[in-house]
Order: C-alpha cells, then sequence, then structure tokens
C-alpha cells in the first residue's frame, strides 16, 4: 500500500491539517491512507508543545471519522533527539509491505537540508510539497530540480498554523471555527495555551 507520513508536532491539530490530508487522500493517485507521526519534539523548532499524550489524543478525535487517516505512534518509544530518518528507519523494519511518502509544508520543506541525513531520506522517499503563502525557495537550488519532490501546486493554500490557534486563545479569541468540534472541547476543558 501506498501510505503518506505527515509528520508535525500537532500543537494542536486545526482543520487546515484535516484539509491538507483529506486533500492527498482524494487527490493523489493510489494513495491509501495518511499517517499523523506526531513529534514530542522537533529538533529545529524551540516551541514549547503540550504533553505528547494530549497531542495524540486530540489527532485521534480529529481523525475519528475518517477511515483512511490514522495516528502512528511510534516516536515516544524512540530515544532522543527525534529524527525523522531514525522514525523512518523504524516504520520501514515494522511495516516492510509499504511504499512511504513524506508530506511537508513548504515551510517544513524549506529547511529540509538542514534535517539529519536528509539526502539519504531523499533518495529513498517521494517528498509531497504542500503550498504556504510567503514561503519561497531560491530558484536555483538543486533540492527544487529532484524528480522525488512533488509540489502539490493545485492543492488548497490553507494559512492556518497552530502558532495562530495558540497566539488566539492566549487572547481570548472563540476560534472554534479552526478546530475540529472535539479538539475544541479537550483545549477548553484543560484550559490548554492561556498562558504561554
Amino acid at each position: 500500500m501506498k501510505i503518506v507520513l505527515y509528520f508535525g508536532s500537532f500543537n494542536p491539530i486545526h482543520l487546515g491539517h484535516l484539509i491538507i490530508a483529506n486533500y492527498v487522500l482524494e487527490f493523489i493517485n493510489h494513495i491509501h491512507s495518511v499517517w499523523f507521526v506526531v513529534s514530542p519534539k522537533n529538533p529545529l523548532k524551540k516551541d514549547i508543545c503540550l504533553d505528547y499524550e494530549h497531542r495524540i489524543k486530540m489527532v485521534r478525535q480529529a481523525i475519528d471519522n475518517y477511515k483512511n487517516m490514522m495516528v502512528l505512534d511510534i516516536e515516544s518509544r524512540l530515544i532522543k533527539p527525534y529524527y525523522t530518518i531514525h522514525t523512518l528507519n523504524h516504520i520501514e523494519k515494522q511495516y516492510p509491505m509499504n511504499q512511504f511518502f513524506l508530506l511537508l509544508g513548504k515551510d517544513s520543506f524549506s529547511s529540509f537540508t538542514k534535517w539529519k541525513n536528509y539526502q539519504t531520506i531523499l533518495n529513498k522517499y517521494d517528498i509531497l510539497v504542500y503550498p504556504r503563502i510567503g514561503k519561497k525557495m531560491k530558484s536555483d537550488q538543486p533540492i527544487l530540480k529532484q524528480k522525488k519532490v512533488i509540489f502539490l501546486n493545485e492543492a488548497p493554500v490553507i494559512e492556518i498554523s497552530s502558532s495562530f490557534i495558540r497566539n488566539s486563545i492566549q487572547n481570548g479569541k472563540n476560534i472554534k471555527s479552526f478546530l475540529h468540534e472535539k479538539v475544541w472541547i479537550y483545549i477548553m476543558k484543560h484550559n490548554f495555551y492561556i498562558t504561554t
């Protein structure tokens, strides 16, 4: 089966994440499933995340009604730091019959060459890159010419970010419409993101 791995902190997961995952399932040929790989801590980000278990639970709640989406809870069992190449190696061993793709936003892809063993990842996996407004890369970068990098230029541009969600909640804004209803209820129940 062809599986898309959607890596991220999902702090929190929002409707933009779901729209992008659904787009890949419906419009990219022969993709069977999207697996959300929730990262305990991104080595390249300084954001303070909610506890891993809370973020995992919110992702499960958000994708509950999507039969071809699932959460892959693997990085919590790996040794720090959580490098994507290590996670991919474990996934390959656990699911050797599947063909995997990576799904990245253009903002994440812009720092891809800083990833540990990025060339190994690029040689082995196709990378689907969805658009983000204002995220440009120098056109002369060799990575842009790699056949294994596929830009989803027809995908809807979703300008919702988890940092926007967090900041809005901290500022007392009602942003229920940006989140799955169960996720919103969970955040409000636990008073998440009220303070930094």
